[in-house]
């Protein structure tokens, strides 16, 4: 008898948090449709996307320079030994790098 009633509360619940929540979801897109459409959100939004295009060459020119950048250092890095730069404390050239001694 629990567990029918459980359920029937359950399925109750269900229905009408649906319902509420389509309604909820609805409004929520209405209102975003209305804002989408408004004339000064649609003049802004031409021009951030202006501002966007005329800025473009030189976001890229500054991309372009970072990861060139970035590229020489890594190739610079790996020119080197890599054993120089390595911790003294390292045990990877180590013939024996296991643990010394007797563990508790």
């Amino acid at each position: 008898m629990k567990k029918l009633l459980v359920l029937v509360a359950g399925g109750i619940g269900y229905v009408l948090g649906t319902k509420a929540g389509r309604e909820r979801y609805e409004q929520i897109r209405g209102t975003f449709k209305k804002v989408k459409d408004d004339p000064r959100v649609q003049e802004k939004a031409q021009h951030a996307a202006d501002l966007a295009r005329e800025k473009a060459p030189v976001v890229k020119e500054k991309v372009t320079e970072a990861a060139n950048t970035a590229t020489a250092k890594v190739r610079s890095a790996n020119s080197s030994n890599p054993a120089d730069q390595l911790n003294p404390e390292s045990t990877v050239f180590q013939d024996n790098s296991g643990p010394r001694g007797d563990l508790p």
